[in-house]
């Protein structure tokens, strides 16, 4: 792997993708989103090559079930969602240089052929299998409608395709005393015909691939993957549905009820979506510098509860559609693809102490969130107190005590004493005469951040840097304070003049520091400061079609802004003036007003 203070290398940043059959709450986006948008938008400040894509995943049951419950088609109802997850991503400034979907003939065709490789190089075979079907209504039941006690950890509440437990995959004919979440009846298993995927044929390749991996991954992420290897088992890559992408083999692809399953469809949206902005961006090829050269890097974003498929289950379909697991092979007509870097998952954020819950209204919906508080309060609660690591609890008390302690109170009142100090005294950015050793130790130290803060994110240790770029303006208040420039007004101007030049020179450099988890107040103060035009690039919504098929929204952007990961000399002469709050302050009754509120929508 490439050193990490490299410049110029191409990362695959890919955040997982969100489901379409709702809108998404701040517990998603906290686990899969917004870090993986701070360490793309730090990743483009240091002069690296970044890829960052997405998009909604729209196949499969629970999209099938909420159609049939609203009266709408399943396409109908992943139109809807699209549409409304684009517009919160876009509005928590996620840095997509593609948001797209998985309902596009680009995305089917990648699909079909990484079955295909996988197909001719034995990976994928026949076989008969018992499937679930309602007694009642004699129609197939989804395996994630039906619920029981699991066999391996005897939690009672596990689904047919995993377990949220223990996080193992299973399959609906093993859970003990199943019943359907639908109408709670015994469902009845008979025979089909399905493809299963050939996972045990992996077992050695991904062992030694995940080893190699030791001291680079979390430790949770590395132990979880490796523990999975004792149990694998060929995983059924088709289900009885009408809804997904055909199987692309002569007697099955007109088939109206079997379809890939959508976790193998979706998984594959990484490498779509590559395509799809290289057929974007006018070079069909440009997906390749990412996915086949040999120093590409990719890190995958997501919640603890999607490891398993992106630790073993997609390297595994990259791996045999290169030919390189026991088998053999040779590499598909994409040719040769390469594994992840990382997996960096997140653990579970929960609400005033209870699990996220759209159904039980635990819950506050992105859109609802960016209507009543700043989006930089939320991307910094989520980077300072989000669930990098443990799980965490979302409380409202916490998030007013940080808005007003640590962005308005700190960060926002050193730009506002700096800036509003100069502007009405002198007007623009003084020059600096003879520094004292109190100017030279906070300017090393406010330099020495970039090394400190931007190793932390090159990890995701998202924590760490948030805590070290803090620590920066903290120290620029006290420098302030203890040098007390409003007393020097009379006295002494010229120190007072050299004291706001060290003073917003570290202002400046706390906001290069920070527009990784907080790009909006960032782009203010580069303004505040003098600066025009764009600093750290705004994602956009476009909206796109396929050779005259119906339109979709994309979001998208150019990134390449003024940021770049360093100390800049401010300029003497700039003119300032009066700086409006770089924040709003909220009032301690928010808390109570969002508890009640979550109490009035039924708890």
């Amino acid at each position: 792997m490439s050193s990490p203070t490299q410049p110029g290398r191409h990362i695959l940043a890919a955040p997982a993708w969100p489901y379409a059959n709702g809108p998404r709450h701040i517990g998603h986006v906290s686990g899969f989103g917004l870090p993986c948008d701070m360490f793309s938008r730090y990743q483009r400040m240091a002069g690296n090559k970044v890829l960052m894509v997405s998009g909604t995943d729209e196949h499969g049951t629970p999209i099938q079930v909420q159609a049939d419950a609203e009266g709408v088609t399943a396409r109908e109802l992943a139109d809807r969602y699209n549409r409304v997850i684009a517009e919160d991503l876009a509005g928590l400034n996620m840095s997509y240089d593609l948001f797209t979907r998985t309902t596009t003939r680009n995305h089917y065709a990648i699909t079909q052929e990484i079955f295909l490789g996988l197909f001719r190089n034995g990976y994928i075979f026949p076989r008969t299998t018992l499937g679930a079907i309602s007694p009642s209504t004699g129609r197939t039941l989804p395996d994630r409608y039906i619920e029981g006690t699991c066999p391996i950890c005897g939690y009672d509440s596990a689904r047919g395709d995993q377990c949220d437990n223990c996080g193992n995959q299973l399959d609906p004919v093993d859970l003990i005393s199943p019943r359907s979440r639908i109408n709670g009846e015994t469902p009845q298993f008979v025979e089909e015909e399905h493809f299963f995927f050939d996972l045990p044929a992996f077992a050695d390749v991904l062992g030694g691939w995940l080893q190699s991996k030791s001291g680079q991954w979390r430790p949770n992420v590395l132990k979880f993957s490796l523990n999975l290897l004792n149990d694998l088992k060929p995983r059924s890559y088709t289900r009885d549905l009408d809804w997904g992408v055909p199987v692309p083999l002569d007697g099955w692809r007109d088939r109206p009820d079997k379809r890939i399953y959508v976790w193998f469809d979706a998984v594959v949206g990484y490498l779509s979506a590559s395509i799809e902005w290289a057929q974007r961006s006018g070079d069909p090829d440009a997906w390749r510098a990412w996915w086949q050269s040999p120093d590409a890097e990719s890190y995958y974003f997501m919640g603890k509860d999607n490891i398993v498929f992106h630790s073993e289950i997609w390297p595994a379909m990259l791996l045999g559609y290169n030919g390189q697991g026991d088998k053999g092979g040779t590499p598909g007509a994409l040719g040769a693809l390469n594994l992840p870097t990382e997996i960096v998952s997140s653990e579970y954020l929960t609400m005033e102490g209870k699990k996220f819950s759209s159904s039980r209204n635990v819950v506050i919906y992105v859109r609802d969130f960016l209507e009543r508080y700043d989006v930089d309060a939320l991307r910094y609660y989520v980077a300072v107190a989000g669930p990098e690591n443990q799980d965490t609890d979302f409380t409202w008390s916490e998030f007013v005590r940080r808005n007003n302690d640590e962005l308005v109170a700190t960060w926002g009142n050193l730009v506002n004493r700096s800036v509003s100090f100069a502007a009405r005294n002198i007007g623009s950015i003084p020059a600096a005469g003879e520094l004292t050793a109190a100017d030279a130790e906070l300017l090393a130290r406010s330099r020495q951040a970039f090394a400190t803060v931007g190793a932390n994110l090159a990890r995701s240790r998202f924590k760490l840097a948030t805590g070290d770029a803090m620590r920066t303006v903290a120290e620029a208040n006290k420098y302030i304070s203890e040098q007390a420039p409003w007393k020097l007004r009379e006295s002494d101007p010229a120190r007072m003049r050299t004291i706001l030049h060290v003073a917003l020179q570290v202002v400046d450099d706390a906001k290069t520091l920070l527009t990784p988890f907080l790009p909006g107040s960032s782009q203010r103060v580069f303004e505040m400061l003098g600066g025009s035009g764009d600093w750290s690039g705004t994602p956009e919504i476009r909206e796109v079609d396929e050779e005259g098929g119906p339109s979709y929204p994309v979001i998208t952007g150019r990134y390449e802004g003024a940021a770049r990961w360093e100390s800049r000399p401010i300029q003497p002469g700039t003119p300032l003036e009066m700086p409006a709050p770089l924040f709003t302050k909220l009032a301690p009754s928010v808390a109570d007003e969002e508890v009640a509120r979550l109490r009035e929508s039924g708890h």
